[in-house]
């Protein structure tokens, strides 16, 4: 059978019987964890070439196998350059750090923020402010995001300095050894000052150095099977999308040496993309590869085009100007060269990546190029989206009780009006239909209290943010979106726990953008009436409601009657009655709003 075959992809019709009553509602959705989501509708017909990364998109690195080393090889770089043996003490935590936190250089702390920078998580080494002492240091709780003392640790490389920005912070504030100047923005022994900045900066100087000098990548290499996911379908996806005219290209960061090395391993099968196919060489799945890009300079200015010597690693001289060959290596570049040699424009490609401002955000601003952003957090997301079900609906229990609080219930007994404000009232009266719910307006001076509610919400919210980790969810904290899932949102087209989920697609799938409703449109049904009051009829809502729009005959006011004779003459309109003088309402479609056009 052919694996294209929705079945075989996991896809499901859902169709609630008819005897049930219900509105028959139709979903065709793959399996959660095959899925692929859609932030702008895309024609994957319209793609012709395929982009990928590297690091953390082709080749995986096992967690938290891979942020263990590299926090520990950071360390040993920290107390090298002089930082106390007592870090050796800290073991990594991989429930601790999240994606998209912000450091603050200046006071040393991590905080997580929402779309617009109002703080939704503060911590100070490990100890999480409350929401009083957040205010204290951040007047309303915000800070702005363009702001030089905060630092985005966005990707997944970030993961072990993000616990050892707090390790460090950590050991600092709480030692004996040291004291806390005045201000906050450090500490000092005898007459010795280690500000939090300095902190930082030899943090992610000590981090870079393990990346470029140190022995993380030598380890790596050494030991792929311990560090790297190797999965079998990879190949078995790139060929398809050669079988299907597309082309395939790599543009990483990473040197040739490296670069080689891991993907030599990726493509170590006994065989090619199918078991009746010879094996062939990883770089033989692209028709070009580009290492050493140094995004996301590379969607800008760029440097120098120049082939590899595949046998030692080293550059050749001068400019590559030439058409790419297949097989070939090549170093640097820029997006504009690569265009041009490729013969490609913007929407042409979709470039498959993890890293948000390296390759998605420059990729999609710089060069209109069509993103997929790699975000393995997906996959435990939907684990407590889906688990923790108990959880979403005492949250919607409790808003509702809310929601109760600013009620009040009337009903007549013995021939007097009684006012019956609460639930458990209710049920006392034995109150029916006859009683009749009323809503606290602005003429009351009732306040009811609603702090039990509230410390329900919070503790439930607190509870399914502990279901991600110590820090939360990489997407939300309650009900607010963070920063990271803003940026998603805006710059990723589609996204997806893994980039290989395009496997139970077909090559000419429209991914076709959800409905992204406001508060207005998702809190109100569709069987809700909305009508105005006869006392309304002149109030500040009406003009909107009395505009006529096409297709709906409900407004009594008729806009689109022509001016009279007297106002053409007074505005010197007279004008031949061939001339439209007012729009019409389009009779065929004009306006392409998800169709990927």
């Amino acid at each position: 059978m052919n694996s294209d075959h929705p079945h075989n992809s996991g896809d499901t019709l859902l169709v609630p019987p008819a005897a049930t009553g219900y509105k028959a509602l139709k979903k065709y959705r793959r399996h959660a964890h095959k899925r692929v989501f859609v932030n702008r509708s895309l024609m994957l017909e319209k793609i012709k070439y395929f982009g990928f990364d590297m690091d953390y998109t082709l080749a995986v690195y096992k967690s938290p196998q891979y942020e263990t080393m590299g926090f520990n090889l950071t360390v040993e770089r920290l107390v090298a350059i002089g930082y106390p043996q007592e870090l050796y003490n800290n073991e990594y935590d991989p429930s601790f750090p999240v994606r998209g936190m912000l450091f603050d250089k200046h006071l040393g702390n991590l905080i997580k923020v929402d779309t617009f920078g109002n703080i939704l998580v503060c911590v100070h080494g490990f100890r999480f402010l409350n929401s009083k002492e957040i205010a204290e240091l951040y007047p309303n709780k915000f800070i702005t995001l363009k702001s030089d003392r905060l630092y985005v640790l966005n990707t997944l490389f970030n993961l072990p300095e993000t616990y050892l920005l707090a390790c460090c912070v950590n050991y600092f504030s709480t030692s004996s050894e040291y004291t806390a100047v005045s201000s906050s923005v450090g500490v000092k022994k005898g007459d010795l000052m280690l500000s939090w900045e300095s902190i930082f900066e030899d943090v992610r100087n000590a981090v870079d150095w393990v990346h470029m000098k140190g022995a993380l990548k030598q380890t790596t290499v050494d030991q792929p099977d311990e560090y790297v996911i190797k999965d079998p379908r990879l190949p078995v996806l790139l060929q398809r999308m050669r079988d299907h005219g597309r082309k395939v290209f790599l543009v990483t960061n990473s040197d040739y040496n490296y670069t080689k090395k891991i993907m030599t391993y990726l493509f170590d099968f006994p065989n090619g993309p199918a078991p009746d196919m010879p094996h062939k060489p990883w770089y033989q799945y692209f028709d070009v590869c580009i290492v050493s890009a140094n995004k996301p300079k590379f969607f800008g200015t760029g440097s120098v085009l120049r082939q590899v010597d595949l046998e030692t690693g080293a550059l050749k001289i001068g400019t590559h100007v030439g058409p790419f060959q297949r097989g070939q290596v090549y170093s640097g570049g820029s997006c504009d060269t690569f265009c041009e040699l490729m013969g490609c424009r913007g929407n042409d490609v979709l470039y498959i990546g993890d890293h948000i401002f390296g390759d998605i955000l420059k990729s999609k601003k710089e060069r209109g190029w069509r993103t997929f952003l790699v975000v393995p957090e997906v996959a435990q997301d939907l684990l407590v989206w889906t688990e923790k079900q108990s959880l979403f609906e005492k949250l919607e229990d409790l808003d509702a009780a809310l929601a109760d609080k600013y009620k009040y219930h009337v009903t007549v007994r013995n021939n007097k009006r009684v006012c019956i404000d609460s639930r458990a009232a209710r049920e006392k009266h034995q109150c029916n239909e006859s009683c009749k719910t009323m809503y606290l307006d602005s003429s009351t001076d009732v306040i009811p209290d609603i702090s039990k509610v509230r410390k329900a919400i919070q503790q439930v919210t607190h509870e399914m943010d502990m279901c991600h980790g110590k820090l939360g969810s990489l997407f939300r904290s309650g009900s607010r979106q963070t920063f990271f899932a803003s940026q998603v949102l805006r710059y990723a087209d589609l996204y997806s726990s893994t980039f290989l989920n395009l496997l139970h697609y077909p090559f000419s799938y429209l991914f076709r953008a959800p409905h992204q409703l406001m508060p207005h449109e998702f809190t109100v049904d569709h069987q809700d009436t909305f009508q105005e009051e006869d006392t309304m009829a002149d109030t500040m809502m009406s003009p909107a409601l009395r505009r006529k729009r096409p297709g709906n005959s409900s407004n009594s006011a008729d806009v689109s009657e022509s001016p009279s004779e007297a106002q053409k003459k007074s505005l010197h309109m007279t004008l031949p009655s061939s001339v439209q003088v007012q729009p019409s309402a389009p009779l065929e479609i004009t306006h392409v709003h998800d169709d990927d056009d």
